[in-house]
């Protein structure tokens, strides 16, 4: 009987050992969980430090690049004596000068051969050669402006092309004046063969001399 209650004590003993230590194990992997030790250092650091912190570092934006437009290159225009201008084609013609009084041929009544030469799309020479009494060159450049129409009718359409200069006026009477000249006037073409032309010309030669042309070009 004594050794039946020794074997009950040692197997409750025994029991109650395994319930203690069973009890105290999660408590051991609950604080293993909790706690990382650092090897070689006296640091330790919670699960919860562990947790990754958001990256709040702002990357700076570039400006965009703005490509600015490389300029455009001034083309200059080419000499090409007899080129048709904004106007129209060149042309050499005849027609009669009206003077309006004064001391030479520019204003008095006289036989004219003139012409037109297109230097670029928007200049051209004029040169003009009046004879009466005596022989008067006159040599100017002129601008010259686009045709434009005056009417239009569906069936005929009117057109002019303005221009405007100056340039030199040279008699060659005796004294073989030169002066300075001014001029202005219209051509209208007529045909693809053909312009008509009037304008004014007014020389500073003696004194003040002033002329109207009037006259039909042959286009070229």
């Amino acid at each position: 009987m004594t050794i039946n209650l020794v074997n009950k004590t040692v197997s409750f003993l025994g029991v109650t050992a395994a319930i203690v230590g069973l009890s105290a194990f999660p408590a051991n992997a609950e604080g293993t969980s909790q706690t990382l030790s650092i090897v070689g250092t006296d640091e330790t650091t919670s699960a919860v430090d562990l947790q990754l912190e958001p990256n709040t570092q702002t990357i700076p934006q570039e400006n965009p690049i703005v490509e600015q437009p490389e300029p455009t290159p001034l083309i200059a225009q080419e000499v090409v004596p007899g080129t048709a201008t904004r106007s129209g084609p060149s042309y050499i013609g005849v027609g009669g000068n009206i003077g309006f009084g004064g001391g030479t041929t520019l204003s008095q009544g006289s036989f004219a051969v003139f012409s037109k030469v297109g230097l670029t799309e928007n200049f051209s020479a004029r040169p003009a050669a009046f004879f009466g009494d005596n022989t008067l060159f006159l040599i100017p450049v002129t601008v010259d402006f686009p045709v434009q129409a005056v009417t239009d009718t569906g069936e005929q359409q009117l057109s002019i092309a303005p221009y405007v200069g100056g340039g030199a006026a040279i008699s060659t009477d005796r004294d073989s004046t030169v002066g300075f000249l001014l001029t202005g006037g219209v051509d209208v073409p007529i045909s693809p063969e053909f312009t008509a032309t009037a304008g004014v010309n007014v020389g500073f030669i003696d004194e003040t001399e002033v002329g109207l042309l009037i006259g039909v070009g042959y286009n070229f």
